[in-house]
């Protein structure tokens, strides 16, 4: 039987704590196990313009801890922006979802993400304030085949 080439959709709904990075990596392979992946490409996109994804290391927590602090050097809170109704927090968060990405593309192979040894799935937080995130999660390729 030859493989069948389909896609998968599917949204995770990730709480975050604040300002910093939640990881979201073992969520996103635990989807694709259940949709039954083999081989294809995964998108990752975040339905919010406060808060963004990436692809970073996961062996050392230092590095996303300077990569917040970077974040927040480049977009301080206490820049005199012009939109401040949702708060001091607000403008700097879209300006750093800007600078960081909304969507990423994954390769899946063997049914997992083609991720490196110290590299996982992230959403930035850049609001102040715990937030729940919508994450759609789109898988196009072949799926595994089910025993009959």
């Amino acid at each position: 039987m030859s493989a069948v080439q389909s896609q998968a959709h599917h949204t995770l709904s990730i709480a975050t704590r604040g300002i910093g990075f939640t990881d979201v990596t073992a969520e996103v392979a635990d989807w694709l196990d259940h949709a039954d992946a083999e081989t294809g490409l995964l998108t990752v996109f975040i339905q919010h313009t406060s808060a963004s994804l990436t692809i970073q290391e996961n062996a050392d927590p230092d590095v996303l801890a300077d990569l917040t602090d970077a974040l927040e050097r480049l977009s301080p809170a206490t820049a005199d922006y012009r939109h401040t109704v949702e708060g001091p927090d607000d403008m700097p968060a879209h300006v750093k979802a800007m600078l960081t990405s909304t969507s990423l593309q994954v390769p899946v192979i063997g049914g997992r993400m083609a991720l490196g040894t110290w590299q996982g799935l992230y959403v930035i937080e850049h609001r102040a304030r715990p937030h729940r995130r919508q994450i759609v999660l789109l898988f196009q390729g072949t799926l595994r085949e089910k025993a009959s």
